[in-house]
C-alpha cells in the first residue's frame, strides 16, 4: 500500500465548518425568532391562518396545529382543541405532517370561519 491510499482527501474548499452541534443551535434560533415574528404577524392579524396552513412556510414545518391557532387572538387552548376535534385532527399534530387532503380541509374551515365574521363570545 502506498501513502496516498491512506492518507485523507485534501480538499479545496477553504472554508472551515462549525460543529454539528453549533450548526443545530444556529438552525433551531433561525426558526425560532421566524416563529415568533409570524405569531406575532397572526397575532396582529397581517397574516390569515388559513393562508399559513396552506402554504407551510419552513418555519411552521415543525410548528404544532395547535401552536398555530393559539397564536390567534381570542383563540386559547380550549377552543383551538374543540376545533380541531371537529375536523378529526390531533392538537399536537405536526403541521408539516399534514396531507393535502387535512391541509385543504383545514384551510377550508378556517376561511369559512374569518369570512362568516365568527368571533367568541365575550364574557362580563
Amino acid at each position: 500500500m502506498d501513502a496516498a491510499s491512506i492518507a485523507p482527501a485534501q480538499t479545496t474548499a477553504t472554508t472551515v465548518q462549525a460543529p454539528q452541534h453549533m450548526q443545530a443551535l444556529a438552525r433551531a434560533n433561525r426558526v425560532r425568532l421566524a416563529r415568533a415574528e409570524l405569531k406575532r404577524s397572526v397575532a396582529r392579524g397581517d397574516v390569515d391562518v388559513a393562508d399559513v396552513v396552506r402554504d407551510c412556510p419552513w418555519e411552521t414545518e415543525s410548528m404544532t396545529l395547535a401552536e398555530l391557532l393559539t397564536s390567534q387572538r381570542r383563540w386559547g387552548r380550549t377552543r383551538a382543541r374543540k376545533f380541531l376535534i371537529g375536523l378529526a385532527l390531533n392538537e399536537n399534530k405536526k403541521l408539516g405532517t399534514l396531507t393535502s387532503r387535512q391541509r385543504a380541509l383545514l384551510a377550508g374551515e378556517l376561511s369559512s370561519r374569518e369570512e362568516a365574521g365568527e368571533r367568541a363570545p365575550v364574557l362580563v
